[in-house]
């Protein structure tokens, strides 16, 4: 394909998104399928770039002059992306517009002039449109940031690295960097155990599931903040874990590596989809301390004899998924009120879980890829509300002893001081949030 063409197919996939009100993959997906003439390249491509507009959705179609983004028909948007989120200057854009076979019809003055204007124009934007967040969270974000909103906001339209996690059952990280030198890795600023690829040309990372590093387990796909939250839970080796909400198990493997395999991970989900992944996952790692069980029916209590006995508990809560935004650009413009309460109320549920489970003197490592307080430093006081006996540990002290890259991070407490948040204009992670609760013994 053309990239003109590509072009073309992305404006194609943006608007079965808007008229269908579908998740961007299911439409790139459904698009791909339908066209089997499109390589693999051309697919990762017309991605990219509807993941891009996606990303700058707001912005871009305010710069091309629709103050509602609702408003915007998917070519202004993506124009306005490659202007954006690209960089590029009106004769490379028109270039791709040109009106030849299967390229979208040429600019016309109207659209030449403001993409002349570029970010110029979002000089007096409001704040959702400069920052590409729904107008309906910024009392909720204004209230975590204050005047630093748009600058932390904006980074989240951006794209996010691809960062990967040395398993230290099996490497250390100069073995790694030696197995990935073709890929040009570097070390990520935080996380002892990360390494940060760069983008292709076409924006995509590197195929880091053929790699034998990666088949052979001694790296996973683990964004830092990820590792980051996994570090400072406070696991240690010949402890008792339990994860709630195991997922996939990235954190789950992340603490085993930590422990060095010693001890006990137990590792639910109840989702049992989610956890379908782990048991490869776990094989190609090497840690030998982790346990899965699946509830077998509803009301089911899988962790049944665990009772008092965890020495940690991880909550990697369900969450709206804000931190994550670079990621998941379109699930920013399909999250709604009532889905933030769906969530506010899991949270609650599994932290009182979780209170069955931690020992005295046990802790709680509650953990959300959120930056809204509503799901953070919230549910926290909610908790301490509900229940007598738990101390929260301050960020100062979940750090104190770590090296000087791990300890610098206490400085990026949530307003609220309850806990750590991590985003992409601090720390250059995805968002996330940790709060440690200690059980009074």
């Amino acid at each position: 394909m053309t990239p003109g063409a590509r072009l073309s197919a992305a404006l194609e996939v943006l608007d079965d998104i808007v008229a269908r009100r579908r998740p961007a993959a299911d439409a790139l997906k459904d698009w791909g399928l339908a066209r089997r003439f499109a390589g693999s390249q051309d697919r990762a491509a017309v991605a990219s770039l509807v993941y891009d507009a996606l990303r700058r959705r707001a912005s871009a179609a305010f710069v091309m002059g629709f103050a509602q983004m609702a408003d915007a028909p998917s070519r202004a948007v993506l124009l306005g992306a490659l202007r954006l989120a690209r960089g590029l200057g009106v004769p490379d854009i028109a270039k791709l517009c040109d009106g030849s076979r299967f390229a979208p019809a040429p600019l016309d003055e109207e659209e030449r002039s403001r993409l002349e204007a570029g970010a110029a124009a979002l000089a007096d934007a409001p704040a959702p449109v400069a920052g590409d967040f729904p107008a309906w969270l910024e009392a909720s974000l204004g209230g975590e940031f204050g005047e630093n909103l748009v600058a932390e906001l904006q980074p989240l339209a951006q794209r996010a690295p691809l960062d990967l996690r040395v398993n230290t059952l099996k490497a250390t990280r100069e073995e790694a960097l030696a197995a990935l030198a073709h890929l040009h890795p570097r070390a990520t600023p935080h996380s002892p155990l990360g390494l940060r690829l760069p983008h292709l040309e076409d924006g995509r990372g590197p195929s880091v599931q053929s790699e034998p590093a990666f088949l052979e387990g001694l790296v996973e796909i683990q964004d830092e903040g990820s590792q980051l939250v996994s570090l400072l839970a406070g696991a240690k080796a010949g402890g008792t874990v339990i994860d709630l909400c195991a997922g996939g198990g990235g954190k789950t493997l992340a603490l085993a590596a930590l422990m060095g395999a010693r001890g006990r991970i137990v590792a639910t989900d109840a989702d049992l989809r989610r956890l379908a992944p782990m048991r490869a996952r776990l094989a190609r790692s090497g840690a030998a301390n982790v346990e899965i069980r699946t509830p077998r029916g509803r009301g089911d209590e899988p962790l049944a004899g665990l009772e008092g006995k965890a020495d940690l508990v991880l909550v990697d809560a369900p969450c709206t998924g804000v931190g994550a935004w670079r990621r998941n650009p379109d699930a920013k413009w399909r999250v709604r009120s009532g889905s933030l309460e769906r969530r506010v109320a899991e949270q609650d549920a599994v932290l009182d879980r979780a209170v069955r489970f931690a020992r005295p003197g046990g802790r709680i490592a509650y953990v959300t890829c959120s930056l809204l307080p509503e799901e953070n430093a919230a549910r926290i006081s909610a908790f301490r509300e509900r229940h007598a006996g738990w101390e929260i540990v301050p960020p100062g002290a979940m750090v104190a002893g770590r090296p000087a890259e791990l300890a610098a991070l206490a400085a990026h407490r949530s307003r609220a001081g309850t806990g750590l948040l991590l985003t992409p204009a601090r720390t250059g992670t995805d968002g996330f949030f940790l709060a440690l609760l200690e059980r009074c013994g």
